[in-house]
């Protein structure tokens, strides 16, 4: 069979083909011959889970030593596996049932509804996929509706679906919600470091950025052979991912470790950047998605990140003669990354000292 060209191929959608039966998987896709790094399903207790309620605001009453002892467990987490589980996060189960109930009947629509909010080929915001990465690299087995969510003057209502009726209510009340949580998740690291509660979010930035991304990860006839999302480290501060089934894997100690599913969580995940302030303490994971023969998949990212134009690097109190520093101040990091991640490489090498 004549091979096809990619850009063909990204005028069709992953579920389109798989709705039309157009399997087995063309060449662009298949990425797995000759994988050799050991899986395992991670049981529930060994990726890491936090409570996040013992460091909010309102958990004045909470025992010191408790606290404590959890701002000691989300450091290890994040200087081993770079991911936790977070409960407690105050964002109750049935608003992520809805979240997770729209982005699905979002891609059940009928293809020509979806391509209202299409992308071109060489854009991120919009439903489609990534840009077509460097010649030699694969394509990801998935749908993806990715939009720019905050600052608020930035965001493209276009690529906005209006259809389902709820899904722009509902995505702007957990954009706001998650706000919430990433200002929880930023004083908590800076605590467990022992750091001025405030400083990763003056890196930040008052304009820091966030962006969503809703994952479609099709049904496939040969998971041996296709990834619904490559390999990679995000270029972010941090990520959290809301699953619906298990398929995100991380890598640690050359093993690829599934996350397991635990619906009232969500995985939040270091980025580079995250890395870069911590002074390499806290780890960016390489993780990646599986595809499976027997059910579609769905996940809804939002992304953290410094404010454009914001130069950003390792905090002084995290600098001494027994940890030297470790990477330089860097701005804009997050164009870096992409034009890395395009060549199926990873980007931290560019920020160290």
């Amino acid at each position: 069979m004549a091979e096809v060209p990619t850009e063909i191929l990204l005028s069709k959608r992953v579920q389109e083909m798989v709705l039309n039966d157009e399997e087995p998987p063309p060449t662009p896709y298949i990425c797995r011959d000759g994988d050799t790094v050991e899986e395992v399903s991670a049981p529930l207790s060994l990726v890491p889970i936090i409570d996040l309620s013992l460091f909010s605001s309102s958990s004045s009453s909470t025992p010191c030593t408790k606290q404590q002892e959890e701002l000691e467990k989300l450091r290890s987490a994040l200087s081993s596996w770079g991911c936790f589980q977070a409960i407690g996060h105050g964002i109750s189960s049935e608003f992520l049932d809805k979240i997770r109930q729209v982005t699905r009947e979002y891609f059940e629509q009928p293809m020509e509804e979806k391509k209202k909010h299409a992308k071109g080929v060489e854009e991120f915001e919009g439903y489609g996929a990534d840009p077509v990465p460097a010649a030699g690299q694969f394509l990801d087995w998935s749908d993806r509706l990715y939009l720019q969510v905050y600052p608020k003057d930035q965001r493209k209502l276009v690529f906005w679906p209006e259809r389902p009726e709820s899904f722009r209510g509902i995505l702007e009340e957990y954009s706001l919600k998650t706000k919430i949580v990433t200002e929880i998740v930023s004083k908590a690291m800076a605590k467990s470091l022992n750091l001025e509660e405030n400083c990763f979010l003056n890196q930040f930035g008052e304009r820091s950025q966030y962006q969503a991304r809703f994952n479609y990860y099709s049904r496939c006839q040969r998971p041996d052979l296709v990834l619904g999302l490559k390999p990679h480290a995000d270029g972010t501060g941090y990520t959290t991912i809301l699953q619906d089934e298990e398929g995100l894997q991380v890598l640690k100690d050359e093993q690829w470790f599934t996350v397991p599913k635990l619906s009232e969580a969500f995985l939040v995940l270091m980025g580079d950047q995250m890395e870069i302030m911590t002074n390499g303490i806290f780890k960016s994971p390489v993780h990646r998605v599986v595809t499976s023969s027997e059910r579609e998949r769905i996940s809804v990212v939002v992304f953290y990140t410094p404010e454009v134009n914001k130069e950003f690097g390792p905090e002084d109190d995290l600098i001494n003669e027994e940890r030297p520093r470790l990477f330089k101040k860097v701005k804009d990091y997050a164009d870096t990354h992409w034009g890395y991640y395009q060549q199926g490489q990873r980007a931290l090498h560019t920020a160290k000292v």
